[in-house]
């Protein structure tokens, strides 16, 4: 029989990293970044060493390119692993873009070594397309195939289906990564595998259900007809992929359905240059969009570059704007990273803008505990502060939750996802979620009837 051990999102929703092996050979399923109170270890980079052995690892299969789930990479690397790195096909163009983008922040700043780690990457680049099986090993009498299912969360997800044998004996085990909620835009909704011995599943959402998209983009137009009435700023941390990409469709939609009316004075600024190049990239992968989308696109219409975006790239126009939308009464909205407050563009804008009634912070996605974002959200209602580099700043700004734009599936989504596979688990293992979610989802699973639920607690 197969093992499994967790190297990460276990105590939290960040740093996802798991292992199967299969006779004396395994593989990783992501080698993601701590963040948050996730970091336990700290952010150094001794800390961020691999400290588990690599020797027998044949190869690294990424879910996705959020930094969670590939951010170590680097390290990886560092620590001698020299196998295959295997993604989807849309996934294998955006790795080298986020990791170059994570190595300028937390590795280096020698361009020369920032090339020569990419270019190695690069190198190990395995694409596979969507339902293709893939063999990684064969040794002796084990061996080990993988194939990847859409499983709509940002363009490229992809959940992991692994074929493991030893001698006659066949098992298939299933790694969900990141499931995507049904409904989104862009995305194709995840489907369910037909067979699943053991299931690895994440739980962000396993307590809660999203909004659904009516609802959501009813509260998204209240929150910019806001602006557009007092002339505030709507700021929203974005990850640089999915939300940002998936909010700026939906604004699109709501000011073709507006015909230009009012909405004509609201600009959209995405001020993030790792967002506007997957903004990029998303537009040139038009064959992964979903069915709804590729119809706009038919119909003329450019759910991705419309006339009121803005895109802002260098750090002096990024001054200049949080000076110009601070001073006046223009209605915006801007997309700025990071989404979850602890870093990059973003804190310029809350800094200068959250003591500002006019204004509206808008959280489309998950706040891990820990960060910022988790202390506007839980203190912003009550008129509280939070804390940037040792200054506090008091929350006079509107504070908001669309959590029906996170790119996670709720819980109902995660047990459809489960309920659909044809031949069940006899193995579930709950991740990547906060404790109390966690317990809840396994309680729900449990109470489905299904016994054998685990939730680990790393390797």
């Amino acid at each position: 029989m197969s093992e499994i051990a967790h190297h990460g999102a276990t105590s939290g929703v960040t740093g996802s990293c798991h292992e199967l092996n299969v006779g004396e050979a395994g593989i990783l399923i992501d080698c993601g970044l701590f963040q948050g109170q996730d970091e336990g270890r700290g952010a150094s980079a001794s800390d961020l060493s691999i400290d588990f052995p690599i020797a027998h690892i044949r190869a690294l299969v990424v879910t996705h390119v959020h930094i969670d789930h590939v951010g170590r990479i680097p390290y990886l690397l560092a620590a001698g692993f020299d196998g295959p790195i295997i993604c989807s096909e849309p996934s294998a163009i955006m790795l080298p873009e986020i990791l170059e983008d994570a190595l300028k922040i937390g590795f280096t700043r020698d361009r020369g070594l920032i090339d020569r780690v990419l270019g190695l990457i690069r190198s190990r680049l395995v694409p596979v397309p969507y339902g293709q099986w893939h063999s990684v090993f064969a040794e002796g009498d084990c061996s080990l195939s993988v194939r990847l299912q859409r499983a709509g969360h940002i363009l490229g997800s992809a959940y992991v289906e692994c074929d493991a044998r030893v001698g006659d004996v066949a098992e298939r085990i299933v790694f969900s990564g990141d499931l995507g909620a049904p409904h989104a835009p862009l995305l194709p909704a995840p489907e369910s595998p037909e067979r699943a011995d053991r299931l690895v599943i994440e739980s962000t959402y396993g307590d809660k259900d999203h909004e659904d998209r009516e609802t959501r983009r009813y509260r998204l137009k209240s929150v910019l007809e806001h602006s557009l009435e007092d002339g505030g700023t709507v700021l929203v941390p974005a990850f640089s992929i999915g939300r940002t990409q998936e909010l700026l469709y939906e604004i699109e939609s709501l000011i073709h359905e507006s015909g230009g009316k009012l909405w004509g004075n609201l600009e959209i600024v995405v001020d993030s240059p790792l967002a506007a190049e997957f903004t990029r990239i998303y537009r040139d992968l038009k064959p992964y969009w979903d069915a709804e989308a590729t119809e706009l696109v038919k119909q003329g219409r450019h759910p991705l570059s419309f006339e009121q975006l803005t895109v802002i790239n260098s750090h002096e126009e990024h001054l200049n704007a949080v000076d110009y939308l601070a001073r006046s009464h223009r209605p915006c909205v801007v997309l700025a990273g990071s989404g979850m407050c602890a870093g990059g563009r973003i804190v310029n804008y809350l800094k200068a803008m959250l003591g500002d009634k006019r204004n509206d912070v808008l959280f489309v996605g998950y706040q891990a505990a820990g960060t910022p974002g988790r202390d506007i959200l839980n203190y912003g209602p009550r008129g509280g502060w939070v804390q940037f580099d040792g200054n506090r700043y008091d929350i006079q700004a509107r504070i908001h939750q669309v959590n029906g734009y996170s790119a996670h599936a709720g819980q109902s989504d995660l047990i459809r996802f489960i309920r659909g596979i044809s031949q069940g688990p006899e193995e579930i293992r709950i991740v990547h979620g906060d404790e109390g979610a966690k317990q809840v989802f396994k309680q729900e699973l449990e109470n489905l009837g299904y016994s054998n639920v685990l939730v680990p607690h790393g390797s």
